[in-house]
């Protein structure tokens, strides 16, 4: 059975452990000041993004499991969503 994360049998504790982490690199690389709460939901969502996006185009690297991959890809979604969330706000 697979995560959210993506990783087989990880389970609820280590998706919030990557989703927090993914959540504070996100906030480090887009210069944000975000609490623990907020870097945890957008470290989840930001993969479940990111996840949903590569699969649409067919990234298959970015698509498997693993602990380093995970964090990449839910790093990579977090900024993205913290960058649209600024666009969006400063219109």
């Amino acid at each position: 059975m697979n995560t959210l994360m993506g990783v087989q049998g990880s389970g609820l504790i280590m998706t919030i452990i990557i989703g927090g982490l993914a959540g504070f690199l996100a906030e480090k690389l887009t210069k944000s000041d975000h609490g623990l709460l907020t870097n945890i939901v957008l470290g989840i969502a930001g993969a479940f993004v990111m996840r949903m996006i590569l699969g649409f185009l067919h990234v298959p690297w970015f698509s498997g499991p693993g602990l380093i991959n995970n964090l990449v890809v839910a790093t990579a979604g977090a900024s993205l969503l913290i960058t649209v969330w600024r666009m969006i706000k400063n219109r």
